[in-house]
């Protein structure tokens, strides 16, 4: 018979994290607050304490100090407890608390609490994770530990490949990521824009190379070959159509093994003969259509907003107190007007937009890259005298990114008075209006790219942004809003 008694082991060890008097290890963590701790503990429990604590030089006390200042207190108050008493409060904390525990989990190389962590973000919290996927999708990638993570993203991505090959940060993903998808049989992309995404990817990790290939020398080639070792055998070669061989694949005939460059120059002669090379089998396409071919690899939909922040914009049209996740968003925005193309005059505003209703506009904001907009379920009319238009579903907001970690969102509070439609002479002067809170202007009849925010916020419910009158944005877009079909 063995009689187990966890529960006060556990207490007794708590109490012993809390002992002020026998500690020798100091971990200073993020704001440089420090905790106490003792190093047999550590290491006991932690794989990377062992390691750390070896190569540490005790001060003139005996004790060894660890910096971590990428972690926060609150995470590491919880990490600690963990491994003196094997206990993980979870109770009223937020969902990126818990991935950001999981995360610096791993860090530390403790493996039970990761792998706990892992499985109940995705058997709980998987609405999160869809709704996050570019932070959780970069961040997983580091050390190949989250292999169940891995899975449940690329399950994702092989569905819906435009989440990270059209994303505007595509050429930073991590290689491991990106071979991770090249194996999949199930990746909904024709073989050859794959091959283009490779490429541009590949060029992306060498900033010295030339920019046009005809300058190109041996060894530039050489470079790029390098880089791409890992994706190039996964490329599915025999299932590119002889056109788009000789057009984006003979260009890069140089990085090729010399032995696939001559059966692929074979195959698509004479398809029956025999080759030496591997042909792997082709991808596995359940989606009915393709995205159109194009002689690029496809535009990001939007140069300033992600498919999170259509996510969340189209909860707030439904009135949603949750996200959706990235495979339920209702809505598809289709870009019908982006100033650095269109022009940034008032006037081009009115005569695109004119007559759409159920519209988004979106800005970037110079300097401090904040995302501002607003929502107009109803159209905007250029051939009115300047008139209001009344509506209680319209409303603005600021979008998380960078710095700025919430997104807010005001709904109207003077539904007479939510979108203005400037008169024909006035249309020279102001672009989109919300209310009096937030509009776009020129001055003198000289459009420079600026806005106004009242900060007294007479139309809407809250403040969208901390700063208010004059300021000016890098670009904007207009979306119009279309419900999807089932």
């Amino acid at each position: 018979m063995t009689l187990k008694f966890f529960d006060k082991l556990s207490q007794n060890f708590i109490e012993l994290l809390n002992d002020k008097d026998d500690y020798n290890v100091i971990i200073i963590v993020k704001n440089e607050k420090s905790f106490i701790a003792h190093s047999d503990v550590l290491k006991c429990r932690s794989p990377y304490f062992r390691k750390e604590l070896k190569n540490i030089i005790p001060n003139e006390n005996n004790i060894k100090t660890i910096t971590k200042p990428n972690i926060s207190d609150e995470v590491f108050d919880i990490i600690l407890k963990y491994i003196y008493g094997g206990i993980v409060d979870l109770e009223n904390v937020e969902t990126k608390f818990i991935f950001d525990l999981m995360i610096t989990a791993n860090e530390f190389e403790i493996e039970e609490l990761t792998k706990k962590l892992e499985n109940l973000l995705i058997e709980i919290k998987s609405s999160w994770l869809k709704s996050h996927f570019s932070l959780v999708y970069r961040s997983i990638f580091n050390g190949n530990n989250f292999k169940d993570l891995e899975k449940f993203c690329n399950d994702i991505v092989a569905k819906y490949p435009y989440l990270i090959f059209d994303a505007e940060d595509f050429t930073s993903l991590q290689e491991t990521a990106l071979v991770s998808l090249l194996k999949r049989n199930d990746l909904q992309l024709e073989e050859v824009i794959i091959w283009e995404y490779i490429i541009k990817w590949g060029i992306a990790q060498n900033s010295t190379l030339p920019v046009d290939l005809k300058e190109w020398n041996k060894e530039n080639f050489t470079t790029l070959k390098t880089t791409l070792q890992q994706c190039l055998p996964l490329i599915r070669y025999f299932h590119i159509s002889g056109t788009d061989f000789l057009k984006k694949i003979k260009p890069y005939k140089k990085i090729l093994d010399k032995q696939l460059w001559e059966d692929l120059t074979q195959y698509f002669i004479d398809s029956d003969q025999p080759v030496e090379s591997t042909i792997l089998p082709p991808r596995t396409i359940s989606i009915q259509e393709l995205p159109i071919r194009t002689t690029e690899p496809t535009n990001p939909f939007s140069t300033i907003i992600t498919y999170e922040h259509v996510a969340e914009i189209s909860s707030w049209i439904d009135h949603k107190s949750n996200t959706y996740s990235l495979t339920n968003t209702p809505y598809e925005f289709q870009v019908i007007f982006r100033g650095s193309i269109n022009g940034f005059e008032p006037r081009k505003f009115w005569d695109t937009c004119h007559n759409h209703a159920s519209t988004v506009v979106i800005m970037k904001v110079k300097e401090t890259d904040e995302i501002l907009g607003g929502y107009n379920p109803l159209i905007w009319d250029a051939n009115g005298n300047g008139n209001w238009g009344m509506t209680n579903e319209s409303f603005i907001f600021s979008l998380k990114n960078g710095n700025i970690q919430n997104s807010i969102h005001s709904r109207v509070k003077t539904p007479d008075c939510a979108i203005w439609n400037a008169s024909k002479f006035q249309q020279a002067t102001f672009g989109p209006y919300f209310g009096n809170d937030l509009r776009m202007f020129s001055s003198n009849f000289s459009f420079d790219n600026s806005c106004i925010y009242n900060s007294n916020y007479n139309n809407y419910e809250k403040l969208t942004r901390n700063a208010s009158n004059k300021f000016s944005i890098i670009d904007y877009e207009v979306f119009k809003v279309i419900k999807k079909t089932s």
